[in-house]
């Protein structure tokens, strides 16, 4: 038996990337998924890919923002499956980062649109889960951060914002709920190579970012589920209210790594000189 037997997870975001990905990971240790993305073709195609693998997955086109349509949501899921055990907050408004800019050239309705989604719609995805979940005797939520929200950056204030509220949000939903046996976690990625980020990002920039990071390859988004899954899971009972980054080390070491840190010699044998080589973006 999988270690989601029994159990009923709504994933947002599921349509693609990191939540399809999470969406896929708990089908296939026995879980039942609904499947919400605001891109419905997206989120048919993932339950079909789960119900290929003989799992079980309910395909729901959503807007977080929408309140009634997230009540919507958690009615279907209880309907259909029986209540909910499990979930995931992965759906962001990642259409707005090209536009999401220093605070003085930034344009008010992309940080309201990005709260909307970002912060107000996994508040408005949580009151809804917690409670069903109270009434099956506890649950689990992952709410999906970003290493952008524990670190300044020149642009993308509104989404780094967000994610640094949400880490809060998280805690605080762990400290109110964790008597009623409820754990709350944010995990925050750092460079996951999806499809998505892929067409967004020129060789030059995957360069620049690869050279901060301690590990030698880019992530993927089985990477952020295989982390999901286990904390969503009974082998995590006793994790809660924590924020845990998933980035190859790139939050991890002194700012001048990328550049040979203190000593020469503290990179591979031939990673200097390809750094000091590569062009700056």
């Amino acid at each position: 038996m999988g270690r989601f037997e029994g159990k009923v997870a709504v994933v947002t975001g599921a349509g693609a990337g990191i939540g399809k990905a999470c969406a896929l990971a708990i089908a296939r240790e026995g879980g039942r998924v609904v499947v919400a993305d605001i891109d419905g073709s997206a989120a048919i195609a993932c339950t079909a890919q789960i119900a290929a693998e003989a799992g079980h997955a309910l395909a729901l086109a959503i807007d977080i923002a929408d309140a009634q349509a997230v009540a919507a949501l958690f009615e279907t899921a209880e309907r259909h499956f029986g209540g909910v055990d499990l979930l995931v907050n992965n759906a962001s408004a990642m259409h707005l980062t090209p536009r999401d800019r220093a605070i003085l050239e930034l344009n008010l309705a992309v940080w309201d649109q990005t709260m909307a989604t970002n912060l107000r719609g996994t508040l408005l995805c949580c009151r809804q889960a917690i409670p069903r979940m109270i009434a099956r005797g506890g649950g689990a939520i992952v709410n999906m951060s970003s290493c952008q929200g524990l670190s300044g950056d020149t642009a993308q204030t509104s989404y780094a914002a967000s994610k640094a509220a949400l880490n809060m949000l998280s805690a605080s939903l762990a400290t109110q709920y964790g008597h009623a046996q409820i754990r709350c976690n944010a995990v925050a990625p750092g460079l996951i190579m999806t499809e998505r980020l892929l067409a967004k990002l020129d060789e030059c920039m995957q360069t620049h970012l690869r050279r901060h990071q301690l590990l030698p390859r880019v992530g993927r988004p089985e990477d952020v589920a295989a982390l999901v899954a286990f904390l969503l899971s009974d082998d995590a009972a006793f994790i809660t209210g924590q924020v845990v980054c998933i980035d190859g080390g790139m939050l991890a070491h002194v700012p001048t790594y990328a550049d040979g840190g203190n000593s020469r010699a503290a990179r591979p044998a031939g990673e200097t000189a390809e750094a000091d080589a590569a062009p700056r973006c």
